[in-house]
């Protein structure tokens, strides 16, 4: 399986067709990955975005890269954390589902992940961590013949620390 974590700036990576937007449901920008990706690629996303109409919570959208080292940039919206109980768990799965059936639908062979929702929105990083890792792995399983790879570039030690714990113990179960 070519899934792989890496820390650093997700707006750096130049090695990759697509990179996925952790965005908010105007996808008009704002902070965290969201505003990072926005201002790495100039006024042109911001123009783009506009023509969307926003983006429902668990649901993604494609646009070009403009400055940015990539081709595509896929937007995807994570559910803010109320507890668990109001189907945070459904929505991030779907976010990640969603953008890797974006990419697969437009041919993007190789695909980078923010961890999404665990910034503002507060979604327990370990958990959060599981159900992306769960979601990436189940797509690209079905459709391998669609991927090279799939990275998760993640901000700091912890999140990757907590993306690789995750590899970990679903590829001993």
């Amino acid at each position: 399986m070519r899934i792989q974590t890496v820390q650093g700036d997700i707006t750096k990576q130049t090695d990759v067709e697509a990179i996925v937007n952790a965005a908010n449901t105007s996808l008009l920008g704002g902070g965290g990955v969201d505003g990072a990706i926005h201002r790495a690629a100039g006024p042109e996303l911001l123009k783009e975005c506009k023509t969307l109409h926003g983006c429902n919570t668990g649901e993604a959208k494609i646009t070009g890269a403009y400055n940015l080292s990539c081709k595509y940039v896929i937007h995807t919206v994570g559910p803010i954390y109320h507890g668990g109980n109001h189907g945070e768990e459904e929505l991030l799965a779907n976010a990640y589902r969603n953008s890797m059936q974006i990419a697969l639908e437009h041919g993007i062979r190789t695909i980078a992940f923010p961890s999404i929702s665990t910034g503002v929105y507060s979604y327990p990083l370990e958990e959060a961590a599981e159900i992306a890792v769960k979601t990436v792995k189940a797509f690209y399983m079905e459709h391998q013949e669609g991927f090279d790879y799939v990275r998760f570039v993640l901000f700091d030690d912890r999140t990757r620390e907590a993306y690789d714990d995750a590899i970990m113990k679903l590829s001993n179960m």
